[in-house]
């Protein structure tokens, strides 16, 4: 891992970060190997049993029953807000989602309320992805703002991550905005995300792609050959041999034609759902991934500690942790 540089000074405090929506972790891995204290709030208790197996600081809780000034020494704020109002196409309410929360989003920067509860279920998840600005925009008022910011989520967020550019360059950030690919920074999987880095000092960047991209019936030994071949399946899981994934989604529209990859590939995007996946061997044999497989494909190490119920959600809801680490390190690098 790419750990950046650190001055003497630097090195002699530690840093400390807060992770809004933490999840399992998948940002605090990687920060806590940077050096980085990381506290995570955190509301599913089934995320929460597997970071307290991993050992990191841990609230469980809902983000807005916690106040920015509660984390006064906080130097970083990272989060990943959930992603339902914005994945959702077809009828147009995702789009409206985006029109209205951006809206809200200018209500913060010019310090007017916006209401947190609203007593309806739908329009309080679509308030949730407002909460890091919310909390950026407290710790500037404090006098300490934030050194760094770090967001990820569905590409659909991204025109969300665009307006919080906006409203953070103008008060002293640097910001970076854009869609990252998985599988360009060691992860086992073509998973894409809208990510946004600010930083306080020096220029911000998205972190550059380290692996190829992948392309369907490309050879990993093509594209760039100054970077690494992408990671497949049967790199991280290789105690199965050959086999082939069929995935529980359909293309093209129709559900009867279901997506299939070798092991020589990466995942298809692993998603919450990722125990209806069929493994087939090349024996003719056919089962399902382990959790600790599935893990693996989102790049966790084999033996990590998942726990509680609904594993497979837990996963699919992840951040990839070496994209976290590609993240975190353009964020903190001097």
């Amino acid at each position: 891992m790419d750990i950046p540089s650190r001055t003497a000074a630097e090195s002699a405090r530690t840093r400390r970060a807060v992770d809004l929506f933490a999840g399992v972790g998948g940002l605090d891995l990687p920060a806590r190997e940077m050096g980085v204290h990381v506290t995570g709030i955190e509301w599913s208790p089934d995320a929460c049993a597997t970071r307290r197996a991993s050992g990191l600081d841990t609230i469980e809780a809902d983000v807005r029953d916690h106040d920015p000034a509660d984390f006064p020494d906080a130097d970083l704020l990272l989060g990943g807000p959930p992603c339902q109002p914005f994945s959702a196409a077809g009828n147009g309410a995702g789009r409206r989602a985006l029109a209205d929360i951006i809206a809200l989003a200018h209500r913060i920067a010019e310090r007017r309320p916006v209401s947190r509860h609203t007593h309806n279920p739908r329009t309080d998840l679509i308030h949730l992805v407002l909460e890091p600005l919310r909390w950026a925009v407290a710790h500037l008022d404090t006098g300490h703002p934030f050194e760094a910011i770090v967001l990820e989520q569905v590409p659909a967020v991204l025109p969300v991550w665009q307006a919080y550019a906006g409203i953070l360059r103008a008060e002293g950030y640097s910001v970076a905005v854009g869609t990252v690919k998985a599988e360009q920074y060691g992860v086992p999987q073509t998973r894409r995300r809208a990510a946004l880095i600010a930083r306080l000092t020096g220029p911000a960047a998205l972190p550059a792609p380290t692996h190829r991209h992948h392309a369907k019936s490309t050879p990993r030994t093509a594209g760039d050959p100054g970077l690494l071949p992408w990671v497949a399946m049967g790199d991280v899981i290789p105690g199965r041999g050959p086999f082939t994934v069929v995935s529980n989604y359909g293309t093209g529209g129709d559900p009867k034609a279901r997506g299939r990859r070798s092991s020589g590939e990466p995942s298809a995007t692993v998603t919450g759902k990722i125990s209806r996946v069929r493994v087939l061997a090349d024996n003719g044999t056919e089962d399902r991934f382990t959790w600790s497989e599935a893990g693996a494909l989102q790049s966790f190490p084999v033996d990590h500690p998942w726990s509680g119920r609904d594993i497979g959600q837990q996963i699919g809801n992840a951040v990839p942790p070496h994209l976290g680490a590609a993240l975190l390190t353009a964020a903190l690098r001097a």
